[in-house]
């Protein structure tokens, strides 16, 4: 099978593009239409246990999922109006199961103003989720702009979504005993940074593939490369990998993203960006730096690893076993 990418070119291709919309595949998050002289943002996605999230809280499930959603919304600068999704239940969902779920989802929409306008209803053997999101904004903010010498910086921390999936897949929790306590993955609403951001910054996306995907994605489009010289990585990750031996990095590695939004700014746009973020109590992270397309690399203190020849993709893996392993070794050679 063909990579992802070729994939989705060729049915692009195939298919009739209509004239409403204004960008061009892969450049936005969200895709950006014009309609009576406004900017709609349209973003549908698909989840289901292929993405690690746990669903034994289902309350929290929900949350993530919708959250999940809007999350292209609010990478490209955009306020969610209309939210729609189709369900396939697991057979093990009871009504109990149902309520929860749909109040994390409720309660995301009434925390950014969403409408539910309805959807579809199904049952399989486990779930799937397809979430639909509708915004406008004045400004759209895509993957294209960033230039040589702009900053890096991200919302949240690095590593939520790689823990989730480890603690979902990957480990025994017999294992970690009393060693460590993980805390339940609950995705954050970007709503108010995103806001901000789309006023000062020359690129922007999310990290739901992982924070490296990102760079990888504006590094590409923009023809530029990166020089990463602080993570913020989640203390949790660090004592995880730390207990399993395994090197931190791959919370930056690892495509089970953590979708906060990682974005590029001028240098001469940075002091009025964080005075604002003062301001409204906004925390934002300067994680490097855009460069010559000829550098990709992690520069800090602890870790200098190479990403030029980087070409592991979690989607070529049938067995997350290997992709974790290849992930590894390419720590192991590419440590400068």
């Amino acid at each position: 099978m063909s990579k992802e990418k070729d994939i989705i070119r060729k049915i692009v291709d195939i298919l009739p593009q209509s004239p409403a919309l204004q960008n061009n595949v892969f450049e936005s998050d969200a895709e950006i239409l014009s309609f009576n002289n406004k900017k709609l943002l349209y973003s549908v996605d698909e989840f289901s246990k292929e993405d690690y999230f746990r669903d034994d809280y289902p309350y929290e499930l929900g949350l993530n999922l919708a959250i999940g959603t809007i999350s292209d919304i609010l990478a490209s600068g955009g306020r969610p109006l209309f939210f729609s999704h189709s369900i396939s239940m697991s057979e093990n969902w009871n009504m109990n199961f149902v309520e929860a779920f749909s109040q994390g989802i409720a309660d995301v929409l009434k925390d950014c103003g969403a409408g539910f306008i309805g959807g579809d209803l199904g049952k399989s053997d486990s779930w799937k989720y397809t979430g639909i999101a509708i915004g406008e904004s004045v400004k759209p903010i895509t993957r294209i702009g960033a230039k040589e010498g702009d900053l890096i910086y991200m919302t949240g921390n690095v590593g939520a979504g790689n823990i989730e999936a480890a603690m979902n897949l990957v480990l025994n929790y017999d294992v970690l005993g009393n060693k460590i306590i993980l805390p339940r993955l609950k995705l954050n609403l970007r709503l108010k940074e995103s806001e901000l951001i789309s006023k000062y910054a020359t690129s922007c996306i999310d990290s739901s593939d992982g924070v490296l995907s990102s760079l990888n994605t504006i590094s590409d489009l923009n023809n530029v490369g990166f020089e990463i010289s602080h993570i913020p990585y989640k203390k949790e990750g660090i004592e995880l990998c730390k207990l399993i031996s395994k090197p931190k990095c791959l919370l930056f590695m690892g495509e089970c993203g953590e979708y906060e939004l990682v974005f590029t700014i001028s240098k001469n746009n940075e002091s009025v960006l964080l005075s604002e973020a003062n301001k409204n109590q906004l925390v934002f992270t300067k994680i490097g730096e855009i460069t010559g397309k000829n550098k990709k690399q992690i520069k800090t203190e602890d870790e200098k690893i190479d990403f030029m020849n980087f070409e592991i993709s979690a989607r070529d893996y049938n067995n997350i076993e290997e992709y974790l392993s290849d992930l590894n070794n390419y720590v192991k050679s590419n440590r400068k």
